[in-house]
């Protein structure tokens, strides 16, 4: 073999084989880095969820639109407390008119247009945009979800029933009424927002979560608040009429409304709404208490079951 075919040099193979192995995958370091900071956990998941839900129901973080309904009605429950107090001051009365818990029920409609607006808005549009998986895929469990989303339900709710009693209550020392009755009246009245809250809420949750539809939950939650008040407040009637008085009592365990009417009027020092102000006796307040509490365990079960049911 001459020298002019001299076969060609091994580098040439050696450069395709390089060739070749620049053009397999490889990972390429381009600076990430590990986080190092704190791990907030579970409990910081929850006041955030908390604390958003709650802006939420009042339209805080959202548009200018959706505060409108909130303020409107905020308003609209404080300002009858104000004009309250004013006539209490000119004319000099010894009490108010209405009583602290009592001013809370006959804002019932108010309070019920309010809550089926907050609670789709803080529940139902988390399934409707498919974004509770997302929240699971922190480490938060379902009962760390609905217990947020119930307490932020039922906070919001309580901040608008008890800004109208404050209000009363200050107006009240301000006309100069009886410094320990009102005290004492207005610390019975934000217990009854407690519950009436805590009461409500659950029940508002409930219905929210069983549908994406926003417009669904709002109807059925009205229907659900107003419906049967109405109902046991005509048989209520009906039976007063028919002088089976004994019978008024029993029939108010038939709605939330009436339900903590008879709570507050037995133990929180209010005057009932029942026909011809009827009382109840100890086993009715007691029977109430048992309802009442059974209730609120029965709808938050209920609503945690939803969210393991559903497998989100």
């Amino acid at each position: 073999m001459s020298p002019d075919q001299t076969p060609a040099p091994p580098a040439t193979a050696s450069g395709g084989a390089a060739t070749a192995e620049r053009g397999q995958n490889v990972i390429h370091n381009i600076g990430y880095r590990g986080y190092e900071g704190p791990r907030l956990g579970r409990s910081y998941a929850r006041r955030a969820l908390f604390s958003q839900s709650l802006r939420g129901t009042y339209g805080l973080g959202r548009s200018a639109k959706s505060k409108v309904l909130p303020l409107l009605l905020f308003a609209a429950v404080c300002i009858p407390a104000t004009i309250l107090v004013a006539v209490a001051a000119l004319t000099k009365a010894k009490e108010l008119q209405t009583g602290y818990s009592e001013y809370v029920l006959l804002m019932q409609p108010l309070l019920g247009i309010y809550l089926a607006a907050a609670a789709p808005q803080a529940i139902s549009m988390d399934l409707r945009f498919k974004t509770t998986p997302l929240y699971f895929s922190r480490p938060m469990e379902r009962s760390d979800y609905v217990a947020a989303k119930y307490a932020a339900l039922s906070a919001a709710l309580f901040l608008f029933t008890a800004v109208p009693v404050l209000i009363m209550y200050i107006g009240a020392l301000l006309a100069k009424l009886d410094f320990g009755d009102q005290t004492e009246g207005a610390a019975q009245g934000l217990v009854f927002c407690a519950l009436f809250a805590l009461l409500h809420a659950a029940v508002a949750a409930w219905i929210a979560a069983l549908t994406p539809r926003r417009g669904f939950g709002v109807a059925a939650i009205i229907v659900a608040i107003t419906v049967p008040y109405f109902l046991v407040s005509v048989l209520q009637g009906i039976a007063w009429t028919s002088d089976n008085t004994g019978a008024i009592g029993w029939l108010g365990l038939g709605s939330p409304g009436t339900l903590l009417d008879g709570v507050q009027s037995r133990f929180l020092g209010g005057r009932t709404g029942f026909p011809d102000e009827q009382s109840l006796t100890g086993a009715q307040g007691a029977v109430y208490l048992v309802v009442l509490a059974a209730l609120v365990v029965c709808f938050c079960t209920l609503l945690l079951r939803r969210y393991r049911k559903a497998g989100l």
